[in-house]
This record gives structure tokens, C-alpha cells and sequence, in this order.
């Protein structure tokens, strides 16, 4: 019975490494983008050996948590197991089937937002756009990508829809790629301006013209992806 109960506890014990490890993740502590700590420095914190250590981080990689570059470490590029699978799904995806998904929920989100913000939200939005031009000032475009994301998750966060939240934070996280290479190979004021438009109507809780902004940088996107011809209607 004591030989069944440490097998199985045995068993277990890469499991139970492994949350630890996504609970990290989840949490932010380990952000995405991060090189996760050194094995030494992991099997000290939580108290195992290599192997185990080696086949908790083995499972989360194959659940597309994180990701080992050879001769550089392992690092964090989902925060859950279902945005690993979103962003599977997206590389695999034509950039304008993309956009026309982020419009669709940008737009109902920026809609709900204009009525349901709070003074709060609009103070996050604020911030969010203010690190976004100070990004663009400097040229710093993998800081401007990530305030441009975090820009965008404001807003959807401002339409109080939890659902919404979740959904768009695992699609954001999926996209991040494609918006970082959108800021290397453009202007970031071009963007700005429609950002600029959308916090303002959010301000007046205007629903037409927060749509309207949305609108504005999605066809812009669309426009640097070489479809000029195309517009959503």
C-alpha cells in the first residue's frame, strides 16, 4: 500500500511541477517573451530533480506554453493552453481572415465601451496611448507593440464583457507577431491617430464615431497587407 501510494505520488509529481510552472505564467509572473529561469535555478525553487524538472517543461512545450530555442533557453509564448491553440490556429490563417475577427470583436467592443466606461477605464486607455506615442517618439517598436496591444486590451476591458476579455487576450496574444512586424515596417503615427480618435470617442461615448476609429486602423492594417482594394463593409 505505502509502494502503491509514493508510484503514484511519483506519478504525479511532474504534473504537479508543471502547474506550478503555468500557474507562473498565468499569473504574469512570467510573461510572454520571457526566458524562464536557469534548470539550476528551477530545481532550487521548486525543490526537484533534472528529470523531473526536464519533463514538466517537456509537457508544457508540447502544449505550446513555452518554447526551448536551442543553445539560448526556454521561453514563455502562450499564457494558457487555449492560446496556444488560438495561436496555432492563426499562423495557419491568411492575415485578412485575421483582421476581419479583430474588427468584428474590436468594433462590438468599442461600441459596448462607449456606453459602459467608467472613468477608470478611460484613465488606463489614457496611459496605454500616452506609452504608445512616447514608443513611437523614441522608435522603439517592440515597445510600441506591446502598448499597442495593451492599448487595445484596455478598450475591450472598458465594454465590461468578461467573455469578450478572455477571448480578445488570447487573440491578442496570438497576433502579437503580426502587429511587431506591422510597427518595424511602418510609421506607428499611422496608427496613432485612429487610437487617438477611438480614446476620444470613448470620452464622449460616442458609439458611431468609436466604430468609426475601429474602422479606420483595421483598414490601414489591411492596406499594408497588400489589400488595398478590399475595405469592410
Amino acid at each position: 500500500m505505502i509502494g502503491l501510494l509514493i508510484q503514484t505520488q511519483r506519478l504525479t509529481l511532474v504534473e504537479q511541477v508543471a502547474a506550478q510552472i503555468q500557474g507562473k505564467i498565468e499569473t504574469n509572473e512570467w510573461q510572454i517573451g520571457m526566458r524562464i529561469p536557469p534548470e539550476p535555478e528551477l530545481m532550487e525553487q521548486l525543490q526537484v530533480s533534472r528529470n523531473t524538472l526536464r519533463e514538466a517543461i517537456r509537457a508544457l512545450t508540447y502544449a505550446g506554453l513555452l518554447k526551448t530555442r536551442q543553445g539560448d533557453g526556454t521561453y514563455v509564448c502562450s499564457s494558457s493552453v487555449l492560446g496556444a491553440v488560438i495561436e496555432k490556429v492563426i499562423q495557419h490563417t491568411d492575415r485578412l481572415e485575421s483582421l476581419e475577427v479583430r474588427y468584428a470583436l474590436e468594433r462590438e467592443a468599442a461600441a459596448l465601451a462607449a456606453f459602459r466606461r467608467s472613468e477608470e477605464d478611460l484613465e488606463a486607455i489614457r496611459s496605454c496611448l500616452e506609452q504608445c506615442r512616447q514608443a513611437a517618439s523614441e522608435q522603439d517598436v517592440r515597445a510600441y507593440a506591446h502598448w499597442d496591444v495593451e492599448f487595445h486590451k484596455m478598450v475591450i476591458a472598458a465594454a465590461h464583457n468578461q467573455l469578450m476579455s478572455n477571448l480578445y487576450n488570447h487573440i491578442s496574444e496570438a497576433m502579437h507577431t503580426t502587429i511587431l512586424e506591422a510597427a518595424e515596417s511602418e510609421h506607428a503615427e499611422v496608427y496613432l491617430e485612429s487610437h487617438e480618435r477611438l480614446y476620444q470617442a470613448l470620452v464622449h461615448q460616442d458609439r458611431q464615431q468609436a466604430e468609426d476609429a475601429v474602422r479606420s486602423y483595421i483598414d490601414k492594417a489591411r492596406a499594408s497587407s497588400s489589400e488595398k482594394n478590399l475595405t469592410i463593409n
